[in-house]
């Protein structure tokens, strides 16, 4: 490693093979002796001293009981729905029509754990959008086992709020009634009037300060059972899979397709979807869980209003992900937005999947385009696995899931420390760190550091160029694979102890 003659990088060259096979676990020993002699820290030694893998946290048993929160539009459910969280989840906005899916969250009061589940405004006489928003909120009384059904008391019951009575009258699941945007004792005499809906008490509640939440949270209990009766929105257990891309590339489209049903508002309009939707679904014998989000626009920071709050819900899905699966619309030049995109996905340390949505309205002519513009735009993920599917017609949705397994588990990857100590002496022996004012970098010792992505820490006796650093992560690549996931290489430069 101390060869003053050492050349530059070459990158494109291949790797000599050494003829004697060798013992990486002596390897490991011998470098790991020789650290002794240089000053590491606490974090370093506890570093070298942890031993591989990670434990997986274990699920909920069973499927925990749903709650459903329904009215009509601008009643303030989502407000209801955060505060019951005790955080800003859902999309609130002083805006008709801001929710449209059914989404779910995990929530807990007493003591007890269950699901509940936020809906767009329900509407009799809905039509277009509207028509299949109110279609989502009847599904999600469907799969409840207790309903909330949220009253504006400021406006009093509405026909509107009349149709919802008859409606969970049908369902005969049991009903809280409350009566929201009391915010104080003035208001409860228009929580009262709301007994005239036959649903029993009113509780009044102010969403917004988070008066009489907790009776009305109280009487959820008393009726909630311990257990799901429909299982529908099971927590833990499948892995999950986040489908991102800029707004209209057919993301709700694509988990329509997969679930088999319309489990998700598909409109022509760009921006249709606003919070991240979860929806498990059995694909190659196997359940995933899958989240459509929100799509990402240009800047975060320069959206305003619910487009704002629904991209920061969509990192937020991100980075409860495992794997994300980038759509892209192969009618359209590949955008900076969809650069911009695989970056999020990078930098958040997901696996990558990348998917050319709409593959089968392409001539051959502009197939010939798009394989050009992928060289030249996407050249910094040669690595992330790809499928040309259609959402519409389902076309190659069985080349999804062997992608995707492929980069979870390259993302799952460790390499032993003894196997990645014998290959970077290989490296360095065929092709040392370059000269640096007459001193030359020694690589000291190595240890996969975590997976989940895979990340690896590097002491060194001197400072690791970034090209060097590079030349490192491609050669890793070539041989432990690493497709579809990020890797990351740091370096720890560190000094001799002083006799």
């Amino acid at each position: 490693m101390t060869d003053e003659t050492a050349r530059p990088i070459d990158e494109g060259a291949p790797i000599s093979t050494p003829a004697p096979v060798v013992d990486d676990a002596a390897v490991e020993r011998a470098l790991r002796a020789g650290l002794e002699d240089f000053e590491l820290s606490p974090e370093d030694q506890a570093l070298l001293d942890a031993q591989g893998g990670l434990s997986a946290d274990a699920g909920p048993q069973g499927p925990l009981p749903v709650v459903a929160v329904v009215g009509r539009p601008n009643v303030g459910k989502s407000s209801l729905v955060n505060r019951i969280l005790r955080r800003r989840e859902a999309v609130v906005e002083d805006v008709p029509g801001v929710t449209r899916d059914r989404v779910s969250y995990e929530a807990e009061w007493g003591g007890r754990r269950f699901t509940i589940v936020d809906t767009g405004g329900w509407e009799a006489d809905a039509t277009g959008i509207h028509l299949r928003v109110a279609e989502q909120a009847e599904i999600a009384i469907d799969l409840a086992d207790v309903v909330m059904f949220v009253v504006d008391a400021t406006v009093g019951a509405t026909d509107d709020d009349e149709a919802v009575v008859k409606l969970l009258r049908r369902s005969g699941k049991p009903v809280v009634l409350v009566a929201n945007k009391v915010d104080d004792q003035r208001g409860e005499a228009d929580a009262a009037m709301l007994w005239n809906l036959g649903l029993g008490q009113p509780f009044p509640v102010s969403a917004v300060h988070g008066r009489g939440s907790g009776d009305a949270l109280d009487a959820v209990l008393a009726v909630l059972p311990d257990v799901s009766a429909h299982g529908a929105y099971a927590q833990g257990g499948p892995r999950r899979v986040a489908l991102v891309g800029r707004p209209n590339v057919g993301k709700s489209s694509l988990l329509n397709r997969l679930a088999g049903s319309d489990r998700v508002v598909v409109d022509n309009v760009a921006g249709t979807t606003r919070d991240p939707v979860d929806e498990l679904i059995e694909l190659g014998g196997t359940t995933w869980r899958f989240v459509d989000t929100a799509g990402i626009r240009r800047r975060v920071h320069q959206s305003r209003g619910a487009d704002f709050y629904a991209s920061l819900r969509t990192q937020t899905a991100l980075e409860k992900a495992e794997v994300a699966v980038v759509l892209i619309d192969a009618e359209e030049p590949i955008a900076e937005q969809d650069i911009r995109v695989v970056q999020q996905v990078i930098d958040s340390g997901r696996a990558l999947v990348i998917a050319y949505n709409k593959w089968d309205l392409l001539d051959e002519e502009r197939r010939h385009y798009l394989e050009r513009e992928i060289e030249k735009e996407l050249v910094q993920v040669p690595w992330a696995p790809r499928a040309n599917i259609s959402a519409r017609t389902g076309r190659h949705m069985d080349r999804l899931v062997p992608a995707i397994e492929t980069a979870l588990e390259s993302w799952d990857t460790r390499v032993p420390t003894g196997r990645l100590n014998a290959f970077l002496g290989e490296i360095v022996a065929s092709h040392p760190h370059p000269l640096r004012g007459g001193k030359q970098p020694r690589i000291l010792f190595a240890t996969q550091a975590s997976t989940r992505p895979p990340r690896f820490v590097i002491f060194a006796s001197g400072f690791i160029e970034a090209g060097y650093r590079r030349f490192i992560e491609r050669r890793l690549r070539e041989q432990f694979g690493f497709e579809g996931t990020p890797i990351e290489v740091s370096v720890r430069v560190r000094e001799k102890r002083r006799r």
